[in-house]
């Protein structure tokens, strides 16, 4: 499987925000609805896809979906608002969807990472994002996280003219506090080696650094659109991409095994060896293939290339004898029995490492 190209999708961003920010009032905002539409249907198909495309899910991928959905839908319905009551309604729609998002992103994360998830912590952080959220959707009941709130129409785009409440902080700790927990077991992941290719880390990091971006851009710089509803579609692309390779993988391991579990030669005593024994013994000849010497790495390159005994003698300029030698040290370094065993798990390490690559 060639892995996901990330590049092409990050500069949607600033395509879009080159869209809605040249142009003439009218223009600017009449464009500003449209990316709106395109990004809630967008976010729909997205949704959609991962439903009926995908055969093994995660309870957690569905919940992002559907945020990033629910965000872009509040957007688009405040965008079209002709009333403050409706304006309000579409502001704690999107709220709804931006509050469980990064809930959503940080499950993702740990079971993407491989990490253990304590069922109280999962409790506790619903818990938190639910409290954040009815604070949040308080406008119009309360003024404790709006002080007061009007609506305004401009070119066509409805717009809320905000004056910020006591409460309106927590909401900006609660995303910083989510940011950094990213960021910190991304990092944990990475240390502990829980996460097995370099490339899958990357791309993790980099869907959380979007956001941050992203956030801090919004904070620093007065604009009307909200560019986070395109970094968040980015990051469904970011985080399913690794998903995807790691199921690649586990498939190929799994295919892997189902062909050793067929009896055959000297290899019939491997018979019923589960896939995490493979994978673990595929991760031990890939770290002891450095100390292979020069000559064992040559003979191990013939047999993953499928060359004969003679083509091996003739290509390494060596005896028979000599090549017995060197088998013998090369199965031993590596922990295997015969040149067909090698051969199998040298394909696997292969795979995997285009595959990351």
């Amino acid at each position: 499987m060639n892995k996901i190209k990330a590049v092409p999708i990050a500069l949607a961003p600033f395509l879009l925000l080159t869209l809605s920010g040249c142009a003439s009032i009218g223009d600017k905002n009449a464009s500003m609805s449209l990316i709106y539409t395109v990004t809630t249907v967008l976010a729909f198909l997205l949704l959609a896809g991962y439903f009926f495309a995908i055969k093994k899910k995660e309870t957690w991928f569905y919940v992002l979906f559907t945020s990033v959905f629910v965000v872009n839908t509040g957007y688009l319905m405040l965008a079209s608002s002709s009333t403050l009551n409706m304006a309000l309604w579409a502001n704690r729609i999107a709220y709804l969807g931006s509050v469980f998002l990064p809930l959503s992103m940080i499950k993702i994360i740990q079971s993407i990472s491989g990490l253990k998830r304590s069922k109280w912590v999962s409790i506790a952080l619903v818990a938190i994002s639910a409290t954040v959220f009815f604070i949040a959707a308080s406008p119009g009941i309360l003024d404790i996280y709006y002080k007061s709130v009007d609506l305004v129409n401009v070119g066509g785009v409805s717009v809320l003219v905000k004056e910020y409440g006591p409460w309106h902080s927590i909401y900006l700790f609660y995303l910083l506090g989510y940011f950094s927990l990213m960021v910190a077991t991304a990092i944990h992941a990475v240390a502990k080696k829980k996460i097995e290719a370099t490339s899958h880390a990357i791309i993790i990091i980099v869907a959380v650094f979007v956001n941050i971006l992203v956030w801090l851009f919004e904070q620093l710089v007065r604009i009307d659109f909200e560019i986070l509803s395109i970094s968040y579609i980015i990051t469904e692309l970011f985080l399913l991409s690794v998903y995807l390779m790691i199921q690649h993988q586990e498939r190929l391991i799994t295919a892997l095994k189902a062909q050793l579990a067929s009896p055959s030669e000297s290899e019939s005593s491997d018979t019923g060896r589960s896939a995490e024994d493979f994978a673990d013994h595929c991760r031990y000849i890939e770290e002891q293939l450095p100390t292979l010497t020069p000559t064992e790495r040559a003979v191990y390159d013939c047999y993953l290339a499928g060359k004969s005994t003679r083509e091996i003698l003739t290509e390494l300029s060596i005896k028979e004898n000599t090549l017995k030698f060197h088998n013998k040290n090369l199965y031993g370094k590596l922990g295997v029995r015969s040149r067909k065993q090698l051969v199998e798990y040298a394909r696997v390490i292969r795979a995997s490492q285009e595959s990351a690559d």
